[in-house]
């Protein structure tokens, strides 16, 4: 398993009008985590593009427990459970800066072949990158 932790300032324009986060923004949260987990690896969305693989969003969940609010420093949490094969999911945990859980999600992403526009696997030199982490007895 693969967990990284990173962290976002709740900027004033993310929040509705009762102070809150608008709940849309979340899955941009959970997009920063993604794109600074796979950054952490040595890799990135552009790099995979250039390679002609995109990632797209198949299917994303996300439960509110408490509403986070504006300029809290807020730490989100991804995590890869399990091996990628044509699709990789992702699971996260944002919590406030009191360290409290306030949001929990998923996604699930495909590996597209832009050229075949068809699934495809991940690029091997991605899975060399995660293999350390889904080693036996770790």
């Amino acid at each position: 398993m693969l967990t990284f932790e990173t962290q976002v300032r709740v900027r004033y324009g993310e929040t509705d009008q009762m102070g809150y986060v608008y709940y849309g923004n979340y899955a941009e949260y959970y997009e920063v985590a993604r794109v600074e987990m796979l950054r952490s690896l040595g890799t990135s969305y552009k790099e995979m593009e250039a390679r002609r693989v995109m990632m797209p969003v198949l299917d994303l969940t996300c439960k509110y427990i408490k509403p986070a609010t504006y300029d809290e420093l807020l730490t989100i949490k991804v995590s890869i459970r399990s091996k990628p094969s044509l699709r990789i999911k992702f699971d996260y945990e944002l919590f406030n800066e009191s360290m409290e859980l306030i949001n929990t999600g998923a996604t699930t992403l495909v590996f597209i072949d832009m050229d075949k526009n068809k699934p495809c696997p991940p690029p091997q030199d991605f899975l060399n990158r995660l293999a350390p982490h889904f080693e036996e007895g770790k």
